[in-house]
C-alpha cells in the first residue's frame, strides 16, 4: 500500500525526524489562505502516487499567496501522469545547501533489507544505479538485528557527508520506522542540509507490505481507494490475489509460480499477460467464479488461459466454478483450460459439452490462448 507525502511525513514527524512545516489542500482558496498565513515563499506539491513529480509539473514554487493560488488552480482536477490531483501539500521553500538520498528497501537478488545512501539525492534512486552505481552506499541490514551504530559510522565516513551525528539519528528513526510498520520502503529524496546548517526531510515515501495490513490497523486511514485500479478495488474486496497488467490474455492459475510459469509461456508464444491472478490452493467453486468475473471487467481481456494443477484443488470443484460463472455472466471471449491432478477426469467430464478448450499442457495452452487472441501465430 502507497500512502502520499504528507501521510508520510505525518508519521516521520511521529518519529521525531525533520520535517519541513506544510499543509495539504483540496482547494484553491484553501492554498491561497495556508501561503498567506505561512508568509513565506512556498512550494505547492501535487499529492498523487506517481514518480518524477517535479519533472512532470507536480511541484512548483510560488512567492506570494497568489502564486501560490494560480499554482494550485494548475494542479487541483488535473491529470498529473494518468492520475487526477485531488490535493496539494503547501510548504516553506527551504533554502538547500546539498540533497541526499536516504532509504531502506527490500534486496529481492539479496533477499535481505537494504539502507541505501547517496550523496546525490534529488533525482530517481533507480536512475542513479544505471548511471552512477558507485555513488550509492549500501548496508544490509540483519532481519534480527538492528543496525550497529559501528556499521552506520563506516558507511557515512566513506562519504562526504556533514554532521554525521545527526545523520545518524535520522537513520535509525527510519529503520524503525521501516520496522513498525512492516514497510517495503521507507525513503527520504531528498534530505535536505539547509542553509541554516540542519537537515530537513523534503520529500518523503513509504509503502507498506499489504500482506502486513493485518497489523497494521492504523495505516487504515492512509488508503487512497481512489488511485487504485478499480478492478484491483474490487479483487481487493473479494480477497482475490490479482494484479492488472496491461495485455490481452487473462490468466488464472492455482499458486503463485505456477501463474508466473505460465505468464511466461504466454510471453513466450507472443502473447501479453493481462493480469496476475492466483485462487491458490484448495480454491472451491466460489473463488473459480470471481476469478473468473475480476478477469473478465478488463475490457482489454480477449480471452482467457486457466492453468489448474490439481493437489490440494479439486479440479471439478474448478469446473463447478467455471460454470456457476458462465451462468452468471455471458462469457463471450474463448478460455483455454488445462485441467490436471486431483478429480481432473470428473472435471473435465462436467465441462464436456461447454464451449471451453481443453488442452494437455501449459506450452500447448499458451500457444492455443495466443493464437485464438491474435497473436503470434
Amino acid at each position: 500500500m502507497k500512502i502520499h507525502e504528507y501521510q508520510a511525513k505525518e508519521i516521520l514527524a511521529r518519529y521525531g525526524l525533520p520535517v519541513v512545516a506544510g499543509k495539504v489542500a483540496d482547494s484553491p482558496e484553501t492554498v491561497y489562505q495556508i501561503a498567506k498565513a505561512m508568509g513565506k515563499p512556498v512550494v505547492v506539491k501535487a499529492q498523487v502516487h506517481v514518480g518524477g513529480r517535479g519533472k512532470a509539473g507536480g511541484i512548483q514554487l510560488a512567492n506570494t499567496p497568489d502564486e501560490a493560488r494560480t499554482a494550485a488552480l494548475r494542479l487541483l482536477g488535473q491529470p498529473l501522469k494518468g492520475l487526477i490531483v485531488e490535493k496539494v501539500l503547501v510548504e516553506e521553500q527551504i533554502r538547500v545547501e546539498r540533497e541526499l538520498y536516504l532509504g531502506i528497501t527490500v534486496d529481492r537478488q539479496h533477499k535481505q533489507n537494504v539502507l541505501l545512501l547517496s550523496a546525490e539525492g534529488g533525482v530517481e534512486i533507480e536512475e542513479l544505479a544505471v548511471t552512477k552505481p558507485e555513488a550509492i552506499g549500501k548496508l544490509y541490514i540483519d532481519p534480527i538485528k538492528f543496525l550497529s551504530e559501528a556499521e552506520v559510522d563506516a558507511l557515512l565516513k566513506q562519504r562526504d557527508i556533514p554532521d554525521i551525528e545527526h545523520l545518524k539519528k535520522i537513520i535509525f528513526q527510519l529503520e524503525k520506522v521501516y520496522r513498525d510498520l512492516d514497510a517495503e520502503l521507507a525513503e527520504i529524496n531528498p534530505l535536505a542540509w539547509t542553509a541554516s546548517h540542519t537537515y530537513n526531510v523534503l520529500d518523503a515515501k513509504i509503502n507498506i507490505d499489504d500482506n502486513a495490513l493485518f497489523r497494521q490497523p492504523g495505516m487504515a486511514v492512509y488508503r487512497e481507494e481512489s488511485e487504485t485500479d478499480a478492478i484491483e478495488r474490487e479483487a481487493h474486496r473479494r480477497k482475490v490475489a490479482y494484479v492488472r497488467l496491461d495485455g490481452e490474455v487473462g490468466i488464472i492459475g492455482n499458486g503463485a509460480g505456477l501463474v508466473m510459469g505460465t505468464m511466461d509461456e504466454v510471453s513466450h508464444a507472443g502473447g501479453r499477460p493481462a493480469n496476475f491472478l492466483d485462487i491458490g490452493g484448495g480454491a472451491k467453486a466460489d473463488a473459480v467464479k470471481n476469478a473468473l468475473e475480476i478477469i473478465l471487467m478488463d475490457s482489454q481481456v480477449k480471452g482467457v488461459f486457466l492453468n489448474i494443477f490439481g493437489g490440494i484443488t479439486r479440479c471439478d470443484e474448478v469446473a463447478k466454478g467455471i460454470i456457476a460463472a458462465s451462468q452468471a455472466i455471458h462469457i463471450q471471449v474463448p478460455i483455454v483450460i488445462r485441467l490436471t491432478g486431483t478429480r481432473a477426469e470428473e472435471g473435465r467430464t462436467l465441462l464436456s459439452g461447454t464451449r471451453l478448450i481443453p488442452v494437455q499442457s501449459m506450452q500447448q495452452g499458451a500457444q492455443k490462448i495466443v493464437e485464438l487472441t491474435g497473436g503470434r501465430k
